[in-house]
């Protein structure tokens, strides 16, 4: 045996098809990855749809503070994620000095919710700029 194999370079033959074999598995799931992501894409796609249609048909004033709070965290955390994608704060974002609001408590964060959405209506035009 140990002559066949020597003669025959089974050792290096062995490797060699071990060798061939990852490159033909990472090729696969390399596809598999692009397949899927194509799939995950289409199916966004069709999601941000649904919920821009939503979102467009929702009156501000029927959400909770809670609710309204929860949307603006969502739509902050999908636009840091679009500008910064690599995850990295950017320098001109102080994260110290932003409360979470987690960490407010219930009175807190309602008067923020009331602060925001008195913006949010004098932004699209549902009150008077002097009310605001």
């Amino acid at each position: 045996m140990a002559r066949w194999s020597s003669a025959h370079a089974w050792v290096l033959r062995a490797q060699a098809w071990d060798r061939e074999q990852d490159r033909v598995f990472l090729a696969e799931q390399t596809v598999a990855r692009r397949e899927a992501a194509r799939r995950h894409v289409k199916i966004a796609q069709a999601f941000l749809g649904k919920a821009i249609a939503r979102l467009q048909s929702l009156d501000a004033r029927e959400l909770s503070p809670d609710q309204l709070l929860r949307y603006f965290q969502v739509a902050a955390e999908i636009e840091r994620k679009v500008l910064v994608p690599d995850g990295t704060t950017p320098p001109e974002a102080d994260a110290d000095n932003v409360l979470q609001a987690g960490e407010m408590s219930d009175e807190e964060r309602r008067a923020r919710m009331k602060q925001l959405r008195r913006e949010l209506e004098r932004r699209i035009g549902d009150i008077p700029e002097e009310k605001a």
